[in-house]
């Protein structure tokens, strides 16, 4: 059974590291020891590759803007742990008896990222519509968690669709992608949406400030809570400033379990789940489309060796996938370039 599937248990809590190690897997150690001294129920870890993950015409979203970030691709490159090193994280995780789950950012590390053995997998927000990451991961058969920010309900049905064989183990997290999120925008009523659209364990992974977020979540019966954390919200770096330090992150556990109510229990939420103005830069900035591997002349078919998926999404997303093979570019499309509607015959 899945953590996650008993009602009646308070939520499980998510220490998110994502990137606030820095790039560094002695500052990635350091915050997992810190998640488990929190009380956290499992510390996460993003997999990526600068170079597999961006193409020529991606793009900062304006929250790593502000942080002080001027390059999207020298930015992740500075922040990229090695398979090897998340190993060691996984490892610390274990030995210090908490789950270690990961984020796969693209489908050529999925195979080699489970040989880890995550105790699951979580689905970053832009990826909703990336059909072929989104089955590469559920077919591992591992426990799978996805994350709903900056998607119509809509989109997260059809995600839910693709991934039936793996319902059993799937779980939703409402989500706004907006870093920080305005306590103000926080859409917590998203949560009863997906639990009344697709009756699936459904719980909140919260990018505000405040550290009571978590228990206003668990009052309206969020299984699952997911939330950043770091060594200083002063660092340098994007997602520092809507962490929280491993001291406030213990008292945000805390009040989560304090407050927690059963699905059933729970109040109706004034929302509804859908895209927040707020999430519209990351939403385009952050999803991927499908992108070309080489550059492709006029009148060519192009064929599945010929695009890979990376960002920014300003092209067809990836799960149109079988409608671009096969077919036959209307121009020249440059190598590394996301590939749009106007490129097809």
């Amino acid at each position: 059974m899945n953590p996650w599937d008993a009602p009646r248990r308070p939520p499980y809590v998510i220490a998110e590291i994502g990137v606030n190690h820095d790039g560094s897997v002695e500052r990635a150690l350091e915050l997992t020891d810190a998640a488990a001294d929190a009380g956290a129920d499992a510390v996460k870890v993003q997999v990526f590759c600068a170079d597999l993950l961006l193409s020529a015409a991606a793009r900062l979203a304006s929250y790593q803007r502000d942080a002080g970030e001027r390059d999207a691709r020298a930015m992740l490159r500075r922040l990229e742990l090695g398979l090897d090193d998340l190993a060691r994280v996984a490892d610390r995780a274990r030995v210090r008896g908490i789950d270690a789950i990961a984020t796969v950012f693209s489908v050529g590390l999925v195979a080699e990222a489970d040989t880890i053995g995550w105790a699951a997998y979580k689905t970053a927000s832009p990826d909703i519509v990336h059909r072929p990451l989104l089955e590469a991961l559920a077919a591992t058969g591992r426990p799978m968690i996805v994350s709903t920010g900056a998607a119509t309900m809509d989109e997260v049905m059809r995600a839910a669709e693709w991934l039936t064989p793996a319902r059993g183990r799937l779980a939703l997290l409402q989500c706004v992608s907006a870093y920080p999120t305005p306590i103000e925008h926080a859409a917590l009523g998203g949560m009863a949406d997906l639990r009344a659209a697709l009756d699936l364990p459904v719980g909140y992974s919260d990018h505000t400030r405040e550290i009571d977020t978590g228990a206003r979540a668990a009052a309206l019966g969020a299984r699952i809570l997911e939330k950043h954390l770091t060594h200083s919200r002063a660092a340098e770096g994007p997602d520092h400033a809507a962490s929280l330090e491993p001291d406030r992150f213990a008292e945000y556990a805390r009040r989560a379990r304090q407050a927690y109510a059963p699905p059933a229990d729970a109040p109706a939420p004034a929302s509804v789940k859908a895209v927040l103005p707020i999430e519209a830069d990351t939403r385009r900035a952050s999803r991927q489309s499908i992108v070309t591997r080489r550059a492709l002349g006029p009148g060519e078919t192009i064929t599945a060796k010929d695009v890979t998926f990376k960002r920014p999404g300003v092209g067809l997303e990836p799960w149109r996938l079988r409608e671009v093979v096969g077919r036959r570019t209307a121009r020249a499309i440059p190598a590394d370039t996301p590939i749009t509607g106007d490129d097809l015959r």
